[in-house]
């Protein structure tokens, strides 16, 4: 049986004090024991979050982290062995805005994975197709590539501790959502993907469903036989509403 598991993911959004009220306001939140709940803030916030949520089920991890494991002169990145020493357990892997507007290839998400899992870090693997896209007929195309890439580099074995999220790109922050029936038919096809290699690692797989989830439609979507949770953005920056998505996840 998956545990099911809800993320949120900050973005680049907070101040110090915005922070510290978010976190006082999921402290006083109701959250699912059966749920594994992680929150990715950005970077400069991360000692702030682990040290807020010291106590409480909530694992922090990271927005993105370097294509190299260890340390080095890569001025401006972040080494995922520093994430991993600040206490973080979870790092994003090829969110589609790193795909989309910083040019991040299928090979640098690949690295970035595999530098992940090399420095004790569990990557959450972002995939998902563009509104032009789906509008040709290619997101499971698309979605295939982009996780094949990895699957190739890295082996099926990898993914005994990652997991993976389905982000089509035209829902995310637009409030467009995919329908539950057209998110299971990708999450579907890519644990048939991941079964084609190995059905017992398939099968152990977590796969996050992302785009303009709210509290209304997540019990629907998550209700789904292959998605396990959800990827959340800007909902989870409302500590009520990301507390209400966690339940349904339970449920």
């Amino acid at each position: 049986m998956r545990r099911p598991m809800v993320a949120g993911n900050w973005k680049m959004n907070g101040t110090r004090a915005s922070v510290a009220e978010l976190i006082e306001s999921l402290r006083l939140q109701q959250l699912p024991a059966a749920v594994e709940i992680a929150v990715f803030p950005s970077c400069v916030y991360i000692s702030q979050v682990l040290d807020g949520v010291n106590g409480i089920e909530i694992a922090v991890g990271a927005q993105d982290g370097a294509t190299q494991a260890g340390f080095g002169a890569l001025t401006g990145e972040v080494s995922p062995a520093q994430l991993a020493d600040v206490g973080c357990k979870w790092v994003l892997v090829g969110h589609s805005e790193r795909r989309l507007l910083l040019g991040e290839s299928d090979e640098v998400v690949s690295r970035k994975f595999s530098a992940a899992q090399a420095s004790g870090l569990k990557p959450v693997l972002c995939l998902g197709e563009t509104l032009e896209e789906r509008r040709a007929g290619k997101t499971l195309e698309v979605v295939e590539r982009q996780l094949a890439r990895v699957l190739d580099d890295q082996g099926i074995a990898a993914f005994e501790s990652a997991v993976i999220a389905y982000e089509p790109v035209w829902a995310i922050g637009s409030g467009l959502t995919a329908t539950p029936q057209q998110a299971q038919e990708v999450h579907a096809a890519i644990r048939e993907q991941l079964s084609r290699r190995d059905r017992r690692v398939a099968e152990g797989v977590r796969l996050l469903y992302g785009g303009s989830v709210k509290a209304e439609n997540a019990a629907e979507l998550f209700s789904m036989a292959d998605i396990d949770g959800g990827l959340i953005g800007g909902a989870s920056l409302k500590a009520d509403e990301f507390g209400a998505i966690c339940r349904a996840a339970g449920n």
